[in-house]
């Protein structure tokens, strides 16, 4: 994503919780790509982070909240092994928390302290990076393919993810903010133990594609590529 826009002319800030590995991050981007540490569980990281950017940027023309766990337990377990302990009679409170406060409350808390920023700039974008498997709408559905791995960890975090953009949605459907929530698709990172079917450049197009949408393009919507809606 930020290599993306990056060659779109855009200064990209890549949050970091180790700094070190987003300067390694950088230095594989070049010009216009900078290095920030960021935590988005820890609120010192993240003023710190707003801090920065206001001094060197001034304002903030496009936010994106990526920052996101599947888990904190997997470890070497199989998906097969994983998702029977994940549901809802027998999921570890302690992971469920662990797991909302990055996926759900980190994004509510850097778009706090962020919004100044973006406010500055009519015509600013938010892009929140979720997943289908939030989808309440698709996994009400028997049929769906993640119907039976629907559980209170990061399903859930990621179906109240889309209702914490919705409340930034509505806030901000009086200005010129362009909202959206994007799913990559099933990228192949380490939120899945890399059994992603799509590369990471794959799945950046529609985070990239919402970033760049020009005045008249849509906002309030929950899309995957190419501008495929997905239900809520």
């Amino acid at each position: 994503m930020a290599k993306a826009l990056a060659a779109q002319g855009l200064t990209v800030f890549i949050g970091s919780r180790d700094l070190a590995r987003g300067q390694e991050a950088v230095s594989n981007i070049g010009h216009g790509a900078m290095a920030v540490q960021l935590d988005v569980t820890d609120a010192a990281s993240i003023a710190a982070t707003a801090d920065r950017i206001n001094r060197e940027a001034g304002r903030r023309d496009v936010l994106v909240n990526n920052a996101g766990i599947s888990n904190t337990l997997k470890g070497t377990l199989t998906m097969d092994d994983y998702v029977p302990a994940a549901r809802a009679s027998r999921a570890s409170l302690d992971e469920v928390r662990a797991v909302w406060d990055v996926n759900v409350f980190g994004v509510l808390a850097v778009y706090q302290a962020m919004l100044p920023l973006l406010a500055q700039l009519a015509g600013a974008r938010i892009i929140n990076v979720s997943n289908r498997v939030g989808s309440l709408a698709a996994n009400a559905d028997p049929r769906y393919p993640a119907h039976g791995q629907f559980g209170p960890t990061y399903p859930a975090s990621q179906a109240v993810l889309s209702t914490i953009t919705l409340a930034i949605m509505v806030e901000l459907e009086q200005t010129g903010f362009k909202v959206n929530l994007v799913s990559p698709g099933f990228t192949s990172t380490n939120l899945n133990n890399f059994a992603g079917t799509q590369s990471v450049e794959d799945g950046s197009r529609e985070v990239v594609r919402g970033a760049l949408l020009g005045q008249d393009g849509p906002t309030g919507i929950f899309t995957r590529w190419e501008n495929e809606t997905i239900p809520w």
